[in-house]
């Protein structure tokens, strides 16, 4: 299983239509967050099919297969890494320090959102978490978002502290992509603590943005929900 026979396959399952979708989808456009990002119209099972197929591929092989301009290469890439380390094909030390070494390339929310939790979530959730408080405080839209989302590692463990840290730190950002992912790591605590949930809310919604808010509030009464986005 090589390099060169992963892409002849991908390229037998090409679908225009699928990819002109995904490009508006995804925001590829001038100006926008995933500008000049390609398309090629994979679903994301077909992809994850393929990514397991070629598990054995080499990091050098992956970081080639990260490091394409097409998006359905780079997601395969980070669906292969999430296998090696959830199945012990690699030193999970190696694809967390490989992973995070790659981050330019791990650029828009569903490459963030399918691979952050199970690699950097899951390798820190024991250690130190430094490196996801210098992650909030990048440039880079996507390592803020890969701070926030590896939380949801930690939430399914119900430990939530650190992502209430976090939650904090970004209150005043700027990016949508990031109140979104804010407010659903938000949500899921409630999920599982609706009291934690509630103490964050009230110490902090006044400085919510709006779009933070909602998502986090989603699960609440449409009578609550009306109060918060009142008030």
């Amino acid at each position: 299983m090589t390099l060169n026979k992963l892409r002849e396959e991908i390229s037998k399952e090409k679908d225009e239509k699928r990819a002109e979708v995904n490009k508006r989808f995804f925001k590829s456009g001038k100006g926008e967050y995933g500008e000049g990002d390609i398309f090629i119209g994979l679903s994301v099972p077909k992809c994850r099919k393929i990514a397991i197929k070629y598990s054995a591929l080499s990091l050098g092989e992956v970081q080639k297969l990260l490091s394409s301009k097409i998006h359905e290469e780079r997601l395969i890439a980070l669906e292969i890494l999430v296998y090696k380390y959830e199945n012990n094909l690699e030193n999970k030390k190696n694809i967390f320090e490989f992973y995070l070494s790659n981050t330019k390339f791990i650029n828009n929310w569903d490459l963030v959102d399918l691979s952050a939790e199970y690699i950097v979530g899951d390798f820190l959730f024991d250690k130190d978490k430094e490196i996801l408080y210098d992650l909030t405080k990048s440039s880079n839209l996507w390592e803020r978002r890969i701070a926030i989302v590896s939380t949801f590692n930690f939430i399914k463990r119900r430990k939530f502290k650190d992502t209430l840290k976090l939650a904090k730190i970004l209150l005043n950002d700027n990016h949508d992509l990031i109140h979104k992912a804010v407010g659903w790591m938000l949500r899921e605590i409630g999920k599982r603590d609706e009291e934690i949930l509630r103490k964050f809310l009230n110490d902090n919604y006044k400085k919510m943005p709006r779009t933070m808010l909602r998502y986090a509030i989603e699960r609440f009464s449409q009578e609550e929900r009306k109060g918060f986005m009142r008030k």
